[in-house]
């Protein structure tokens, strides 16, 4: 299948061999957006299976509102399941220590993103899940405050530390694989 819609298409007329292709297709899509809100590689196979069995079991409901649309969904719908994963199993810590600041911003473009992905899951997890939904779920403080049930300044607290910990690591790594 070419596109988006004539995937779902297929998948609502039943069709095995267009839903595995959709799970094909956005698999690592979805194992990505996993990665980062937790670091267990089983973990994020858990999640990933879990968030496609919802997909493929409410893809009728969705509504296509043009190409992109449908892996916008898909990762909406593995960031909440990654979200809840992490609520339940993780005890979700907040760190008082402020990291030493590098001078200045790394270039973060010059990082691979699989490298930036391993850095965001080593974040302790306060850090890393306020991160992921303030940078990639969009979020802002209060609604992070109101999904983890902290205060907005505790949220910005944290996001601030959590970006000054990653330009650190950024910062370090650029430094041992300069040539």
């Amino acid at each position: 299948m070419e596109n988006e819609q004539q995937l779902l298409s297929a998948i609502n007329q039943g069709d095995r061999t267009a839903m595995r292709q959709l799970y094909e297709r956005y698999k690592g899509y979805a194992m990505s957006i996993g990665l980062r809100y937790t670091p267990e590689m089983s973990d994020v196979e858990d999640v990933v299976q879990d968030s496609f069995v919802t997909i493929l079991t409410s893809i009728d409901k969705f509504d296509y509102r043009g190409e992109g649309s449908l892996k916008g969904w898909i990762g909406r719908i593995v960031a909440n399941k990654a979200f809840d994963f992490v609520k339940q199993h993780e005890r979700i810590t907040f760190v008082d220590t402020i990291p030493d600041a590098p001078n200045d911003e790394p270039e973060i473009e010059r990082i691979p993103p699989d490298v930036l992905t391993a850095m965001i899951a080593e974040l302790p997890s306060g850090y890393r899940m306020i991160l992921n939904l303030y940078v990639f779920e969009h979020c802002s403080h209060r609604e992070i405050a109101n999904k983890l049930g902290i205060k907005e300044s505790t949220s910005s607290s944290q996001l601030s530390r959590a970006r000054q910990l990653l330009a650190k690591m950024m910062t370090d790594y650029l430094k041992r694989h300069e040539t």
